[in-house]
């Protein structure tokens, strides 16, 4: 079977090593005689997978022992309700610095639950223009961020998916210092492409379909100190305090989920951990945005060079009918995915993890052919 390049942006490409190991396993885990789908998530089979996987992150990311690592049901759109729940102070703003359509939704989530709850939601923005026209080129520098000190929480998006801006690729576009308001990353798009200091994190997450694993299960990295004051009027299996102190197993978990993360983290453990995953992510981000700018005629990248993403590289070409000319043509090349989201058109090449470097090479072969035959 010839696999295909892909580069959706989620569910996204896993790494081929990660699904033949789940296909050899599939039937039989560990010699048990059962599949993983099969096992109580009591069992001892299950939890050497889910202990595996807990400690592999912790491992790879060097999660320190103030902080709990959570394995959550839902995607991120379920913890843009989840954490103003926990925690959200009557009286007290939770504030979001909004750099794309993530952002936004967050903020619409932390809008509702701040009625409820009789706080409110400050906003920062880096969009202009209104409705269909509105648009996101950059993330502000760490100067720009303001923020109340008085503030429940400063939530922001690291990678923004669709419009292509990210946190972090430049010093001067480095997540900000938030001092003793807790900053929370939504790092759904761009979790584990590189070292990062979660420490200065009071909350990180990020949905598993993009960089880490199937949909279904979101990974969160929550500081002890938020977990202990969540808000503990909220039904129970909304408390981040319910899973850290049941380990993620309050209910059943997402077995065969989180059965795919140990296998994906597993294997990003064996190419040299993130320090070796992040040089071959800037390696794929350079050969892509170089064959965007060596034909600005033809190319164009709408996002600020600062705020450039390494995981979404988002692109125009003259016209529509060539982006359409364009993803046709690729498809016809095996190479799936590309069409921008349908709220802002173009293209998008989601470089994640699993997406080989000889992907892009050819990806960007063939855009080097296609602007000359135009």
């Amino acid at each position: 079977m010839a696999r295909k390049m892909n580069f959706n942006a989620g569910p996204a490409a896993l790494p081929l090593p990660a699904l033949e190991r789940a296909r050899e396993e599939l039937l039989d885990l560990a010699g048990s005689g059962m599949s993983v789908m099969e096992h109580s998530h009591r069992g001892k089979e299950y939890e050497a997978v889910h202990d595996e996987a807990l400690s592999l992150l912790r491992e790879l990311l060097a999660v320190p022992g103030t902080h709990e690592i959570l394995f959550l049901q839902g995607g991120a759109s379920t913890l843009f309700a989840q954490i103003p729940l926990n925690l959200m102070e009557k009286g007290k703003a939770a504030q979001y610095l909004v750099t794309g359509a993530w952002g936004e939704k967050a903020v619409g989530e932390a809008k509702v639950v701040s009625a409820m709850l009789g706080a409110s939601v400050a906003t920062q923005t880096t969009g202009t223009g209104d409705g269909k026209e509105k648009s996101y080129v950059r993330v502000p520098a760490p100067a720009e961020v303001k923020f109340d000190p008085a503030a429940s929480y400063l939530h922001l998006t690291s990678n923004e998916t669709i419009h292509g801006a990210e946190f972090n690729v430049e010093a001067s576009r480095a997540f900000p210092d938030t001092g003793a308001v807790p900053l929370v990353g939504d790092m759904s798009s761009d979790f584990l492409w590189r070292p990062f200091d979660v420490s200065r994190f009071g909350i990180v997450y990020a949905g598993a379909q993009k960089n880490i694993g199937p949909s279904g299960i979101v990974v969160a990295i929550v500081s002890k100190e938020l977990v202990e004051k969540g808000r503990k009027d909220i039904p129970k299996i909304f408390q981040f305090r319910t899973h850290a102190e049941n380990k993620s197993l309050y209910n059943t978990p997402p077995t065969f989920g989180v059965y795919m993360v140990r296998n994906v983290l597993a294997w990003l453990k064996g190419l040299g951990g993130l320090p070796a995953m992040e040089a071959l992510n800037r390696k794929k981000a350079a050969r892509l945005y170089g064959a965007i700018d060596a034909n600005p005629a033809f190319y164009r990248s709408p996002v600020e060079r600062e705020s450039r993403s390494v995981m979404n590289v988002v692109f125009r070409l003259p016209s529509e009918p060539l982006e359409e000319q364009f993803v046709a043509e690729a498809k016809k090349r095996g190479m799936v995915g590309l069409k921008g989201h349908r709220s802002v058109g173009g293209i998008r090449v989601s470089t994640y993890n699993a997406v080989p470097f000889e992907w892009v090479d050819a990806l960007a072969g063939f855009m080097e052919e296609f602007s000359r035959g135009k």
